[in-house]
């Protein structure tokens, strides 16, 4: 098992290696940049601007210094922010850890049960209403539907905050103030929770019908054991197996998949900055949280690689 983690740990090295470079080149190469999006801006100070920033030096020594930095931990100054591109992702980070890790929990957590259920009870009215439900939360737009639930219960009946994270000047300390972000946050979760749950749902369903038609299943039936026994613990860890994968896919989207729902919301996290930084070209920034989601969905996949050597012992030896 070592063996194998450390495998697939070294084949991520050169995968990483690689994206830095079209990272950086993609970046480099894109017309204009921050200093360009100023159009107030006299050429003389614009060319003194891009000496400090160092853009006017050769796009290989630039990436070398990129790299560098990079791996010392240094992923530039953020030139409209004009703080660290560390400083400003932990700052946050954690406000979208808050809404996207909820959904996340929230999106798992049901799509199991309602899966397994609709699986058992396949063809039945259950079924067929819930794959109905289904299909229509996979195609709203993700925006269309934070913008109907901000109508509804923030607007009409008043019983959500619009945006934002907080109340504008509240002072509330400890269960007040958890409760206030809370409320503020219950939008963005539901928003990204029904986004998501369908397509989980549908292969969670999809899994443990096959897993439920195989020989074992019925001679786990035919000993006399309990149906939630046989269905639990015998089928879904089975059937749970290709969802494994897809859990380690959607961990950069903890990060990167709230971006359109942070802005309807208002909502500080970094996808929120991510959309500011785009528009003024703040390179810098952009390109440390690419480089950062890269390094998180690396990092996803090779842990869905090892839980999936740790369920099924086979893909070990192979």
């Amino acid at each position: 098992m070592r063996a194998y983690m450390t495998k697939r740990m070294l084949f991520a090295i050169p995968t990483l290696l690689g994206a830095t470079v079209l990272i950086f080149f993609i970046f480099a190469l894109t017309p204009g940049d921050f200093v360009d999006s100023d159009v107030s801006l006299p050429v003389d100070r614009a060319a003194e601007l891009k000496a400090i920033y160092g853009l006017d030096q050769p796009i290989i020594e630039r990436y070398w210094h990129w790299m560098v930095n990079a791996l010392q931990g240094n992923l530039g100054y953020s030139l409209k922010y004009q703080m660290p591109v560390v400083s400003l992702l932990k700052t946050y980070m954690l406000n979208s850890l808050v809404i996207s890790g909820a959904s996340l929990l929230l999106t798992w957590v049901l799509s199991i049960g309602l899966g397994v259920l609709s699986a058992v009870r396949r063809y039945s009215w259950y079924d067929g209403v819930l794959t109905l439900l289904v299909f229509a939360t996979m195609s709203f737009p993700t925006f269309f539907l934070g913008l109907l639930l901000i109508k509804y219960f923030a607007v009409d009946l008043g019983w959500l905050p619009v945006s934002g994270m907080q109340t504008t000047n509240s002072n509330a300390i400890g269960w007040a103030h958890l409760w206030d972000v809370s409320k503020h946050a219950f939008l963005p979760v539901a928003v990204l929770t029904i986004a998501s749950i369908g397509s989980v749902t549908r292969i969670v369903r999809a899994d443990v019908i096959n897993v439920i038609k195989q020989d074992f299943i019925r001679t786990a039936r035919a000993k006399g054991l309990k149906e939630k026994t046989v269905v639990y613990k015998h089928a879904l860890r089975n059937a749970i197996l290709p969802a494994i994968t897809l859990l380690g896919l959607e961990i950069p989207f903890l990060f990167s998949g709230a971006i359109i729902t942070e802005q309807i919301f208002t909502w500080p996290g970094i996808g929120f900055v991510h959309m500011q930084a785009i528009s003024v070209r703040d390179y810098p920034l952009l390109m440390g949280f690419t480089l950062f989601v890269t390094v998180v969905t690396v990092a996803g996949n090779l842990m869905a690689e090892w839980l999936y050597a740790v369920a099924d012992p086979r893909i070990r030896l192979k």
